[in-house]
Order: C-alpha cells, then sequence, then structure tokens
C-alpha cells in the first residue's frame, strides 16, 4: 500500500481536525509528519501516528489552550507547550529563535511540558532556510542505561544541526540519537512483529537481545560506546533541568501515550552574519563541500536528498498493520479515507 506525500499531510489534517485539533496547528503537524516520511525516517512520520491520537484520547495531548512563553530576554526565551502537539510548540519555538538570532546573532529557546515531535531535522531545518545554522537538543522517555550499568535512565537524546549552502545539489543536516538507533526502530519492529539486528539493545538483565519487546524494556546500546553515553548524558542535563523538564527516570510521555509528557527541547539558532558574515560562512561550506565530494565522500544529508526524490516518485510505503491502524482512526469520527491510498 502506498500513499502520495500530498495525500498524507491531507488525511494527516482531516483525522486531526476531526479529533479537535485547530486547523493552524493540524496544518503544521501533518508537515512535519510528512517530512519524517519523506526523507525516509519512517520511524517518527505516520508510523507514529497512532501514538499521538492515543495520547489525544487520553489527554496528554490538548487540543484546546496554546503555549505561553514564561520567560524573555532578547536573545533567549523559555516556553511552556502546556502540553500541546510538540510539532505545533517547537516550530513556533524555532521562528522565535531566528527572530532573536536574526537581531542578536544567537538565539537560544528552551521548552517544556511540550510533547513528541517527530523529525528534530525538520527544525533545525527552518533556521538554515533562512541562512542560519539550527540546532535542536532533546532529552526523551529513558531508553538507554548508563555505561557500564544495566538500568535504563537517558533517553535517546537525539540531537539534529542544519547548515546552510548556496549548493543547490546538497542538503547539509545530521540528525541522529545519541543511541545506536533511535527508539522507533524498536516500535516499528514491534508493530511489524520483526526481530531487530543484533547489538541494538540489553533485555532488563543485561543480556543481548533480539526482541524489540525486549528491548524497549531493557535498554537501547548508545553509539560509539562511552562516547554516545557521555553525548547523552550531557543533552540530557541541557534538554531538561536547564528549561525546566525533568531528567532521566522522570522523564515520561515520549513513548507512553497515557502520560503527561515531562521531555524538554534546547533550540540554538547562529546567525552567521553577526560573526564571519552570512556569504562568507557560506562560501567555505561550499568550497569544502566541493572537496569532499572530490573524495566521493558523503554530505550528512545525501540520504535525505536521495529518498525526498525516490517518495516524491513512487510514493510512501504504508504496511498493512499501520493501514489498518489509520483506517480505525478515521472510522471512529465517520472518515473514509481508502481514497487517499494506492495498491
Amino acid at each position: 500500500m502506498k500513499i502520495s506525500v500530498e495525500n498524507e499531510t491531507k488525511l494527516i489534517e482531516e483525522i486531526l481536525q476531526a479529533y479537535g485539533v485547530k486547523e493552524n496547528e493540524a496544518r503544521i503537524v501533518a508537515d512535519v509528519i510528512t517530512d519524517g516520511d519523506l526523507k525516509g525516517f519512517s520511524t517518527h512520520g505516520i508510523g507514529r501516528f497512532p501514538q499521538y491520537i492515543k495520547s489525544i484520547k487520553a489527554g496528554t495531548i490538548l487540543t484546546e489552550g496554546d503555549y505561553e512563553i514564561e520567560k524573555e530576554t532578547e536573545a533567549t526565551a523559555l516556553i511552556n507547550g502546556n502540553h500541546k502537539f510538540g510539532h505545533y510548540v517547537t516550530v513556533k519555538a524555532m521562528d522565535l529563535a531566528v527572530e532573536k538570532a536574526s537581531k542578536t546573532g544567537v538565539g537560544i529557546v528552551g521548552i517544556h511540558d511540550s510533547n513528541h515531535y517527530g523529525i528534530a531535522g525538520y527544525y533545525s531545518d527552518l533556521a538554515s532556510l533562512q541562512d542560519m545554522i539550527g540546532i535542536v537538543i532533546s532529552n526523551t522517555e529513558p531508553a538507554m542505561a548508563p555505561f557500564g550499568g544495566k538500568k535504563a535512565l537517558l533517553g535517546t537524546n537525539p540531537i539534529t544541526i542544519s547548515i546552510p549552502s548556496d549548493d543547490i545539489h546538497t542538503y547539509i543536516c545530521v540528525d541522529m540519537a545519541t543511541s545506536i538507533t533511535a527508539r522507533g526502530t524498536l516500535l516499528q519492529a514491534k508493530r511489524k512483529n520483526e526481530q531487530i539486528p543484533e547489538g541494538l539493545a540489553l533485555d532488563k538483565d543485561g543480556n543481548p537481545t533480539t526482541d524489540p519487546e525486549e528491548g524497549l524494556n531493557g535498554s537501547i546500546l548508545p553509539f560509539g560506546g562511552f562516547k554516545g553515553y557521555a553525548l547523552a548524558f550531557m543533552f540530557e542535563l541541557l534538554a531538561g533541568p536547564l528549561v525546566g523538564a525533568e531528567v532521566g527516570d522522570k522523564v515520561q510521555g515520549t513513548a507512553t501515550p497515557d502520560e503527561m509528557c515531562t521531555k524538554g527541547d534546547l533550540l540554538i539558532v547562529i546567525d552567521p552574519e553577526h560573526f564571519a558574515g552570512s556569504m562568507q560562512f557560506k562560501f567555505f561550506v561550499d568550497q569544502f563541500i566541493r572537496e569532499i565530494r572530490e573524495e566521493n565522500g558523503v554530505i550528512p544529508g545525501d540520504r535525505e536528498v536521495e529518498n525526498i526524490r525516490n517518495n516524491k516518485e513512487n510514493g510512501i510505503n504504508i504496511d498493512s498493520t499501520l493501514y489498518d491502524q489509520l483506517t480505525d482512526i478515521a472510522q471512529e469520527k465517520g472518515l473514509d479515507i481508502e481514497s487517499y491510498f494506492e495498491e
């Protein structure tokens, strides 16, 4: 089963509005989710949509009210997401960070009490599209044991960095978890009743496992051993207590839809115009890209460019289990979504 990029966006927007989400918020959420699938992050695309609907039903994602700015200076802000959709809150927060960076050179915005936001790179891209550098750091529900331990106390704690470029064939973005794989990989394998590769996770007793359920109940391994753990540790603190969010095993709600989300996000935007200058920065960025290409090297973002091309041409794959889930979700609100898909 396949769905076009345009139809996926329309489908998500229609269902969200049927569940009481405001039109402007639904549009943002739909754009971010579709962007995840478009770039090949299927674990953070429409595959997560049933989780979001469960959260709406459980009252852990709120359709009423709005986020609020609790503290603000010329260069910084702290946002209370008030348990709105993470996609919506984070887009608004990044817009604010970009605005501040354009005036002061740097914009830093923290978020607490928001929700899972899908693909992190979407938000850092909002900065690079404005010729700025975007950085997003988040903590998540515990999924990774500390180095040398067994109990999961750290999240998969992703970081994303997007860099502007004038090379029309290049998109520069690193979007990665500090664990060896994202939690969504295990959730997707569980949904499809598949095993996960060796070397990704441990069970609750600290033994290697290929069972996604055991990995979810145990811990995912950090990438690069201690180095990945050390980064996850730092991001846990920067995206947690610094922004008024929880830390360690008190972080919840990114994988459990029936719990209020307590994770945090730290958004950093740098305007090169206030440093060496935007044109000079991009000149040297593009020069370095050419040097990498001459060595047949890969640029962070190349895979996403290829995935975008393929998914625009061929549509986005929807497995039968997910299709059934989406159909049930839509039928609860009297919607018929069959026409959105093709065999």
